[in-house]
């Protein structure tokens, strides 16, 4: 019975550890490459190591963490080639999808795209009194925008298929987007937006592969020689 009892109060800690480190990580909190260990994010969050490392072991199904033979657990690297082979995964289907969108969607599609890419607009990208970080607002606001594009298509599967993938880029997408600062994404997703309504499937595809390839760039890149 004791067992049992315990059981949910230690979900519930590792569920509280995973959502704090999670959301450090992607404040950028701790920099890439950096180590995450347990013995410390123990003693600081007052739990056991069987929490934390639960909590880690989550991250690192979400390409939050990795997970190194004999060395515990560290942020993902810049360099590490993941991102690149998720970026080339992206550019693969999502253009496929939006043009199944452009194709397939109707009316109300065309509503919810010009409403997400109004509230993604409207919605301020940095968080001010926090430093240079991603407002979350935002980050949802960007995500339902790109959803929205195409689920258009119809196909459950497939739009299953880009969800595991914004899931696993989204930390490369925020370092890229620190690390290049003056990239103009409000006019990218408007262009973006112009192209899907006019239904102009060569132009969105053309558009939305650019997007994604800047992105993966902003990883490769030395942006801090100048």
């Amino acid at each position: 019975m004791t067992s049992t009892a315990a059981t949910p109060g230690k979900q519930m800690l590792s569920e509280q550890v995973y959502a704090h480190l999670r959301g450090a990580i992607m404040r950028g909190d701790f920099a890439p490459g950096a180590a995450l260990k347990p013995q410390d994010l123990a003693k600081e969050h007052g739990v056991s190591l069987a929490v934390v490392r639960e909590a880690l072991v989550r991250l690192v199904g979400e390409g939050m963490a990795d997970r190194l033979p004999n060395r515990g657990f560290a942020v993902p690297a810049f360099s590490d080639r993941r991102w690149q082979d998720i970026a080339e995964a992206r550019r693969t289907i999502e253009p496929v999808l939006l043009r199944m969108s452009i194709e397939r969607g109707d009316l109300d599609w065309e509503a919810r795209v010009r409403a997400a890419h109004h509230r993604l607009s409207r919605t301020p990208a940095w968080v001010p009194e926090e430093g240079k970080h991603y407002s979350e607002a935002w980050a949802e606001a960007h995500r339902i925008f790109h959803r929205t594009l195409l689920d258009g298509c119809g196909n459950p599967v497939l739009l299953q298929t880009f969800d595991r993938m914004w899931t696993a880029s989204e930390l490369a997408r925020r370092w890229s987007g620190l690390r290049n600062p003056d990239r103009d994404g409000d006019e990218e997703h408007r262009r973006l937006e112009e192209a899907a309504l006019a239904r102009d499937a060569d132009t969105a595809a053309a558009i939305l592969a650019r997007h994604l390839t800047l992105t993966a760039a902003g990883l490769t890149e030395d942006t801090t020689a100048s």
